[in-house]
């Protein structure tokens, strides 16, 4: 309505109306116009935040002229706001163009406040890492085989390499990686060099994890099926009972067998005592002594043999005794062909095949499916292909030693750590590496027996390669899946801890730290500082660096970084070359796989990717000869702090 209309209006509705619209608006509360944007730490906040008061329509009380102040509303951060923080409003509009945050961040927001006036909050903004200076924290040492780890949380996110006046070009190794030791961490990151204005970002390489075979997915299942029962309760021991006397060979007796891959059904099968030894008792199905699916007398006389000399006794010096709660004295082994219709035969060309496996319920009095005794089940010869994949006599007598050296670790460990502690049993990804570290034991006692060497330490070496192949893609701390490349993760790991941390080289050295890793209460990361008397952190940090410098051609790696019973460079080859000519085995690689992502000057760098629990990946920062210096931001890709809780490092050493 115009003023004009107003001095004529006659109507008293219209006369008020008009009196309302000339009148100044009355201020009720306050609200951001100009909201605070991402800045960097100390930086001052621009454009300048504005803040208005309003009335309780929304509209700008422009008669409010009292102060209004600033401060820091959620600090994630625990930042200080410094600037003038209080500001007289004009017009109804307070304007704040000095204001700075001191610590980077990622959410902050601000509040305003004004006497009289219901205060307001900003949208959440971020405060980046400032840039790093060639006189501040996080300095890397140029000394040849000299390493550090770089924490970013205590360096401002940086790592500065000092000007090259060596007179010779340097290469560095970089590892960001994540050491707390919590199961299944991870956190994006950017590795930003200070010389680049606007670089392409370039993501680390790697895909998702591959396909389960079937005999991980299996054992995966049932690992998970051992903490959910060790979550129910505390362990039910059987009542003292006078000890029982081993089987009589050529007696019978009747078994729970899984009846599928996630074992939620059990098949009962009637098998006959076949051998029974000093530790073993070998059963076989009795459906497959009818079918003819068993071994010759021979072969079986050696595999039990096997089992009873040579695989038990490496497994219970490594990693102490299995319980005995049939107290019968020995471990029975049930050759069923139940195991091998586990996997039919259309699958088990594109996922593998069940070789044999234990299970914690055996071990618990009562469980249901469970059959109250130590059992490994094992697949039986089936050459006809009758109830999946055709398996040979020979094929059976290769893999099952080393499914059972394997599965008999779980079943120490869960008596060691569930049934004689009574706390939970080992993490996943450690109780999988002493595993396939009693792999690679049974393959040694064979020695000098090549072929029967290959056939235990083959699934190490290919894993391993695996990992190598693709570090950044796979956590090696976690519970969430047990891909082949994550169990050449854990095995690696296992093997770098023995070599560094036993006595002396001797398999009794390794074998005292192994037994400290089983009988003890406690688990995964706490586990390892304690059996070894270093962080894990610590620990795992090196690991990392170990993998690439252990034997790099042309350079030393410190004792420290140092595997000593492999030189994987050297030996992928040769036990390539070996295994395919003693055993016909084509699935140990032929080279090492471990190359860094990316080896180009460090100022060029921009680039992300994901850090996994455990894990890290691998880049060569180049530094030509009278370079200048140069300095990465380690940081989240917002380029604010990585979070302190991850304990995120990154590693460094010289290796040229």
């Amino acid at each position: 309505m115009t003023k004009g209309l107003c001095v004529m209006a006659v109507s008293s509705l219209l006369a008020a109306a008009c009196s309302s619209s000339t009148q100044p608006r009355t201020p009720t509360r306050l609200a951001f116009t100009v909201q605070p944007s991402t800045t960097t730490a100390a930086t001052t906040i621009s454009p300048g935040v504005q803040v208005s008061a309003e009335d309780p329509q929304g509209n700008l009380a422009t008669s409010f002229t009292g102060n209004v102040t600033i401060g820091i509303g959620t600090n994630p951060g625990s930042g200080t706001l410094a600037g003038t923080a209080t500001a007289v409003a004009v017009g109804g509009v307070a304007t704040f163009g000095t204001l700075r945050i001191d610590k980077s961040a990622a959410g902050y927001t601000l509040a305003a406040s004004a006497t009289g006036l219901t205060g307001a909050t900003s949208t959440a903004f971020n405060v980046t890492l400032a840039p790093c200076a060639s006189t501040g924290p996080g300095q890397v040492s140029q000394v040849l085989a000299s390493f550090s780890a770089i924490d970013p949380t205590q360096t401002l996110g940086c790592a500065v390499f000092q000007a090259n006046a060596t007179g010779g070009a340097i290469s560095y190794l970089v590892v960001p990686q994540a050491t707390n030791g919590v199961p299944d961490d991870s956190s994006a990151f950017l590795l930003g060099g200070a010389a680049l204005a606007a670089p392409p970002v370039m993501a680390a390489l790697g895909g998702g994890a591959a396909p389960l075979h079937a005999q991980q997915q299996f054992d995966l299942t049932l690992r998970r099926m051992e903490r959910d029962l060790a979550l129910a309760g505390p362990p039910r021991r059987p009542r003292a009972a006078p000890p029982a006397a081993p089987p009589v060979p050529g007696t019978s007796r009747t078994f729970k067998v899984c009846g599928d891959l996630d074992c939620s059904y059990h098949a009962t099968v009637t098998a006959t005592a076949k051998r029974v030894g000093l530790h073993i008792a070998v059963y076989v199905d009795d459906a497959a002594t009818a079918a003819g699916d068993t071994l010759n007398t021979g072969t079986f006389d050696t595999l039990a043999a096997v089992f009873d000399t040579l695989l038990y006794p490496a497994d219970t010096a490594a990693f102490g005794r299995e319980s005995d709660v049939d107290a019968n004295g020995v471990v029975i082994v049930l050759m069923t062909g139940k195991v091998n219709s586990l996997v039919t035969s259309a699958q088990c060309t594109s996922f593998g095949v069940v070789g044999g496996y234990s299970s914690s319920r055996d071990l618990i009095v009562g469980s249901a499916g469970g059959n109250s005794g130590e059992i490994f089940y094992s697949l039986v010869p089936d050459p006809s292909g009758t109830l999946s994949c055709a398996h040979s006599a020979s094929e059976v007598n290769h893999l099952v030693p080393r499914i059972f050296i394997h599965e008999f670790q779980h079943m120490i460990s869960f008596n060691q750590h569930f049934l004689l502690h009574g706390t939970a049993p080992e993490d996943l990804w450690l109780n999988e590496g002493m595993s396939h570290y009693a792999e690679e034991l049974g393959g040694r006692r064979f020695l000098p027996d090549t072929a029967q060497y290959c056939f235990l330490l083959f699934g190490d070496l290919y894993d391993a390669a695996q990992y190598f192949s693709a570090p950044q893609s796979v956590f090696m701390v976690d519970t969430a899946g047990i891909g082949l490349a994550n169990r050449g993760a854990y095995w690696l790991f296992v093997r770098f801890v023995v070599d560094q941390f036993a006595a002396d080289t001797s398999t009794a050295s390794a074998n005292v730290l192994t037994r400290s890793l089983e009988n003890t209460s406690l688990t995964g990361a706490a586990n390892i500082a304690a059996a070894t008397g270093t962080a894990f952190g610590a620990v795992v940090e090196h690991w990392a660096l170990a993998n690439y410098v252990s034997d790099l051609p042309g350079f030393t790696a410190p004792p420290t970084l140092q595997y000593v019973k492999w030189h994987f460079r050297a030996d992928y080859p040769t036990l390539h070359a070996a295994c395919m000519a003693k055993a016909a085995i084509s699935n140990v690689p032929s080279s090492f796989t471990l190359v860094p992502l990316l080896s180009v000057d460090a100022s060029t760098w921009n680039l992300t990717g994901t850090m996994r629990g455990g894990s890290g990946s691998y880049y060569v920062a180049q530094h030509a000869s009278g370079a200048p210096s140069v300095s990465l931001l380690f940081s989240t890709t917002s380029k604010t702090p990585l979070p302190t809780s991850l304990a995120p490092r990154l590693n460094v050493i010289r290796i040229q």
